[in-house]
């Protein structure tokens, strides 16, 4: 008799999500839902994700993430609405009378705010991608160890601080939540 292995419990992110760091793109995250196996059945996330939400429901520091990941998309539509406003504005300017005009000071607004916007898009999606893996991560966690198929549970610290002593030597602290 051959032992049926079990599906894992666990969500698993697609080999090229996985890879994803700090300012990557801003595409959709496709992931495995627990139970499933194979590349066949890789769904999905949706733009804010959405789709991951029913999965991850029964963990709050998960949801917690996945709300960071749904404000920072949020927050990158908008960021992209104000570059092509301040663009199309600018181009309308440039036209406006017989002549073309390049430097009027409605022009110079819409400028100065879509570069304020391109500056603005690097610290928005600095951690976007991030908040949405953490949020795999924190409910893979969440995890009773016979459900996650470990046999020890994670060791991962819930928090990270650093100090200085009074003799100003660094100190660094790390917190477990149990």
């Amino acid at each position: 008799m051959h032992a049926q292995q079990a599906a894992p419990t666990t969500i698993r992110l697609s080999p090229d999500d996985l890879e994803r760091g700090r300012h990557g793109s801003q595409e959709r995250f496709f992931f495995l839902p627990p139970g499933k196996t194979g590349e066949d059945n890789y769904q999905s996330a949706g733009f804010f994700g959405q789709k991951l939400r029913p999965y991850i429901s029964s963990s709050p520091t998960a949801v917690a993430e996945l709300n960071r990941y749904s404000r920072q998309k949020t927050l990158y539509l908008i960021d992209k609405g104000l570059l092509v406003g301040s663009v199309i504005l600018y181009a309308s300017q440039v036209f406006r009378k017989d002549e073309a005009q390049y430097l009027s000071s409605t022009q110079q607004v819409a400028a100065g705010v879509a570069v304020v916007s391109l500056v603005a898009t690097l610290f928005i999606n600095r951690n976007t991608n991030e908040y949405f893996k953490q949020a795999v991560d924190n409910y893979n966690s969440d995890l009773p160890a016979g459900r996650r198929g470990a046999l020890w549970p994670r060791l991962r610290p819930s928090g990270l601080g650093v100090a200085a002593t009074a003799q100003g030597a660094p100190v660094v602290a790390l917190r477990w939540q149990l």
